[in-house]
C-alpha cells in the first residue's frame, strides 16, 4: 500500500490535517488549472491512495482565480494524438473520477471562475455524472451551444449545491461534519449511492437492504442508537 508521503506531485498540493481532511488543490494556474495527462495521473494516484490512508474527507480546491479550464487543449494540440491515443487519455480521466466518486472518501469540490467542459466533468466525477446532475437536455444544450450558467442560476440546476461569499470555510465545515461520520457509513454514502444507480430498481433495493444492514449494525452504529434510546443523543432543534 503506497503512503500519501510516497505519492509525487507536481500539477497539484496535497495536505493532510490532524482531523483526517484532505486538501487537493490544483496548481496550475497560468494554465487556469487546464487538465493535462500528468495531472490526470496525479489525481490517480492520490484518490486511490486517500482511502486506504485514514483520510475521512477531501477538500477539491485550485489556486488562482480559476478551478479548472478543462483539457489542456495546448498539449492535446502538441501531441497530435490518433483517435486511439485519445481515447485511452479519456479512459484515464474516468479512472481518476471513478476512483474519486467510488473511493468512498466523501470529496467536497470548491469551486471558483471558470468551470469548464473537463473541469465541470472533474467537479462533477465525470461527463456522464453532468447530465444526471443537471439533465440530458440541459446537458445537449450547453455542448452544441457553450452555454454558461454562473451564480444562482448554477446552483438552481443542480451544477453546485451552495453559493457563499466565502467557499474554502464552507468547505471545510462540510468536511468537518463529513470527518465525524463513521468512515463504513461514509464509504456507503459515496460509493454505494453510485452503484445503485447503475442497478435496476429491483437490484438496488436488494443492495440498499444489504449495505443498510452492516452499516446500521457496526459498533459505532449501535453505540450511537444507544445514545438515541438513552435521550444522549444530539437533538434537531426548530429555528
Amino acid at each position: 500500500m503506497r503512503d500519501i508521503a510516497d505519492l509525487r506531485l507536481s500539477n497539484i498540493l496535497l495536505a493532510v490535517d490532524d482531523e483526517g481532511i484532505a486538501r487537493v488543490t490544483l496548481n496550475r494556474p497560468a494554465k487556469r488549472n487546464a487538465l493535462d495527462l500528468a495531472t490526470i495521473e496525479e489525481l490517480i494516484d492520490i484518490f486511490t491512495t486517500l482511502p486506504r490512508a485514514g483520510v475521512r474527507a477531501a477538500i477539491l480546491d485550485a489556486a488562482g482565480d480559476h478551478f479548472c479550464a478543462g483539457l489542456d487543449l495546448v498539449e492535446h494540440h502538441r501531441e497530435d494524438r490518433s483517435a486511439a491515443d485519445f481515447m485511452q487519455v479519456c479512459l484515464r480521466w474516468h479512472d481518476a473520477f471513478n476512483r474519486m466518486e467510488y473511493g468512498g472518501v466523501p470529496v467536497i469540490a470548491v469551486l471558483q471562475g471558470a468551470v469548464v467542459g473537463g473541469g465541470l466533468e472533474l467537479a462533477s466525477g465525470a461527463t456522464i455524472r453532468v447530465a444526471d446532475l443537471i439533465g440530458k437536455a440541459r446537458m445537449i444544450d450547453m455542448m452544441l451551444s457553450g452555454r454558461l450558467y454562473r451564480g444562482a442560476e448554477a446552483v438552481s440546476v443542480g451544477l453546485c449545491q451552495y453559493m457563499v461569499d466565502d467557499p474554502a470555510a464552507h468547505a471545510l465545515q462540510i468536511a468537518r461534519k463529513a470527518a465525524q461520520n463513521p468512515p463504513l457509513s461514509n464509504f456507503a454514502i459515496c460509493s454505494a449511492i453510485s452503484h445503485m444507480q447503475n442497478m435496476s430498481a429491483l437490484d438496488a433495493a436488494y443492495a440498499e437492504a444489504a449495505v443498510a444492514g452492516v452499516v446500521n449494525t457496526q459498533a459505532v452504529a449501535r453505540d450511537r442508537l444507544a445514545a438515541f434510546a438513552g435521550g444522549t443523543a444530539d437533538k434537531i432543534k426548530p429555528v
